[in-house]
């Protein structure tokens, strides 16, 4: 019998949704509020995304990551992040995927050619592998990385505060930030379909196919998240619609509603930041359950 090859090589694979990315005009004011708002710190201002003509911070969720990136004056109009604040203005910009191969699920996803392959970098114990959004349901980048296991990196999929090459060299100094801010946590995404496309329930069947995420009814469970789709809407632009965050003690959350209500930013419960809906919730990160 042959040998099985990339072509068979699918299947369902544990996937963490590390790291959420968002477009702004404004970096500094949303280094602010997104700070002070969630309470939480930056981990990392990454100076290699200059070379693509962008500038941008992260932040802890948890061992999670949030990520807003802003393009430069110089080059706005050559990068991916500038024509989509030209075209949705602020909003969503990519979605980072982890697994335990990314290089493996590369193989696959090209040789059945279910997506292309726009940035593929390898290095220590590091694959990073983003994809052409064309085609993709949702309206986002997808990336799908992975950290290869260690004697000091056992397991980097299900360790919480494990290594995570977009934080920096440092990880001492940013898994101790990532520590200090576990009252928050990812609890999942809503994307809104191109308009025109009704197929809602055929987005979570397309990244499963690609990605290997497991589905759970009509959303993608990610170990650690969820992610939904909605049906397209004329007048309203694909992408990222509402983002949830659970938080630990009515205290701290309602704390973070107070501080976006001086800000002007509380609507009916939820919050309007980057372009999106951030939905808060009451988690019991004992027994974490992740809500849309």
């Amino acid at each position: 019998m042959a040998s099985a090859g990339p072509k068979s090589a699918g299947g369902i694979v544990p996937t963490r949704l590390r790291q959420v990315a968002f477009v702004t005009d404004d970096l500094a004011k949303a280094k602010r509020l997104l700070t002070s708002i969630l309470g939480t710190e930056i981990v990392y201002e990454d100076p290699r995304v200059g070379a693509f003509g962008l500038a941008n911070f992260l932040v802890a969720i948890g061992g999670d990551i949030i990520e807003v990136v802003a393009p430069t004056t110089t080059l706005r109009a050559s990068t991916t992040a500038g024509r989509l604040l030209k075209k949705r203005g602020e909003g969503g910009y990519m979605i980072i995927m982890q697994n335990e191969d990314a290089a493996a699920r590369r193989e696959y996803i090209t040789s059945n050619k279910l997506g292309k392959v726009i940035l593929n970098d390898e290095h220590d114990d590091v694959v990073t592998v983003q994809y052409h959004p064309s085609g993709m349901k949702g309206g986002i980048i997808p990336e799908l990385d992975s950290h290869r296991p260690s004697k000091d990196n056992p397991k980097p999929l299900t360790s919480p505060f494990s290594p995570w090459h977009a934080c920096g060299p440092d990880y001492k100094a940013y898994s101790a930030i990532m520590k200090r801010n576990t009252h928050i946590q990812l609890g999942g995404l809503v994307c809104r379909l191109a308009p025109g496309d009704v197929r809602h329930e055929e987005a979570p069947r397309q990244w499963e196919d690609m990605f290997g995420v497991a589905r759970s009814r009509d959303l993608l469970a990610f170990t650690n998240a969820r992610l939904g789709f909605m049906r397209g809407e004329e007048g309203k632009p694909e992408g990222i619609v509402s983002i949830s965050i659970g938080v630990t003690g009515q205290d701290t959350l309602q704390g973070i509603l107070d501080r976006a209500s001086k800000e002007g930013l509380l609507e009916d419960g939820w919050v309007n930041l980057l372009g999106v809906k951030w939905s808060f919730y009451l988690a019991s990160f004992g027994n974490a359950k992740t809500k849309l």
